[in-house]
């Protein structure tokens, strides 16, 4: 995440935020720039919610937390303005016809274009005059994202948007996202477990483990600095004594292994495999695993 501090749109620095004894964010640190699509990542409990609630203002942290040169607790209205927030609970009251939630939205946020929300749904099957009670859930989260996406905000959060959605649903949530709203400016911080699917559309990558942030990168620098070597079984144990982060059986047909390495592993060691990329799933369980777990095992 690379860029002058005039591009950065959210700033935290030891930020950490308790429920009574509990820390769910633990003393975490990380800058987001403009025009990023940032993935937040983390098994549940993680903290994932929880940050980013802090980051609009509905969490109190301690630390230091900058969004969009606000205190979101002290000036919450000003940074509402300019940044969209959808939970993971977000709903749409199901008695309203769509064309009435634009309106509502008109009368609520001073940033609201209902031109540009139509224009939005207009990619969708969603019709004006349909009843948010009749719609499918896919067509839910695109009528919800296009309300949000007519917002004319710097920074969106999104809370698993695609939870419960079939994958055609997730692919256009994301295809819209993507065309409509990213446009080098703007940029959207997106908690999801379905990691396959949005690692292409990712610039960066936050990763949560029981509060804690064990990783913030962008995926350039992440492929520079994680290296995988998929290998034969024959040479397994000579792959494990040189101490990767984790080793794992490859895909289905491929009848091999690989590990992970944070960092170059020794020349001998790369010699009895062939490099290859490892995948942000892959390295999410490198990450985050327990200890004494091993996919190998698997």
């Amino acid at each position: 995440m690379n860029a002058d501090n005039d591009n950065v749109l959210v700033r935290a620095q030891g930020l950490s935020v308790s429920y009574g004894a509990k820390r769910a964010v633990d003393d975490v640190s990380f800058s987001i720039h403009k025009g990023r699509v940032v993935g937040l990542l983390g098994h549940n409990g993680a903290g994932k919610t929880t940050l980013m609630k802090a980051l609009v203002g509905l969490a109190a942290a301690e630390g230091e937390l900058v969004v969009l040169g606000l205190s979101p607790r002290q000036q919450r209205v000003q940074l509402l303005e300019q940044a969209c927030y959808i939970p993971d609970v977000a709903i749409l009251p199901r008695w309203a016809r769509v064309q009435d939630l634009i309106v509502l939205m008109s009368g609520l946020h001073p940033r609201f274009s209902a031109e540009r929300a139509r224009a939005l749904l207009r990619r969708t099957s969603v019709g004006l005059s349909d009843k948010v009670k009749t719609l499918s859930k896919g067509m839910v989260a695109q009528a919800h994202l296009a309300l949000i996406a007519a917002i004319d905000a710097r920074l969106m959060i999104l809370d698993e948007p695609t939870l419960g959605l079939d994958v055609l649903s997730r692919k256009a949530f994301y295809e819209m996202l993507i065309d409509e709203w990213c446009d080098g400016e703007r940029s959207v911080i997106v908690s999801t477990h379905q990691v396959e699917e949005i690692e292409s559309l990712l610039s960066d990558v936050l990763m949560l483990n029981e509060g804690k942030l064990v990783l913030g990168i962008s995926l350039e620098d992440m492929e520079r600095r994680f290296v995988g070597v998929s290998h034969d079984a024959a040479v397994a144990e000579q792959i494990a004594a040189a101490h990767p982060l984790l080793r794992y059986r490859t895909g289905p047909g491929t009848g091999g292994n690989a590990a992970i390495f944070d960092g170059a592993p020794p020349d001998h060691v790369q010699a009895l495999g062939q490099r290859v990329r490892p995948s942000l799933v892959d390295l999410f369980v490198a990450l985050t695993r327990k200890p004494e777990l091993d996919r190998t095992q698997f």
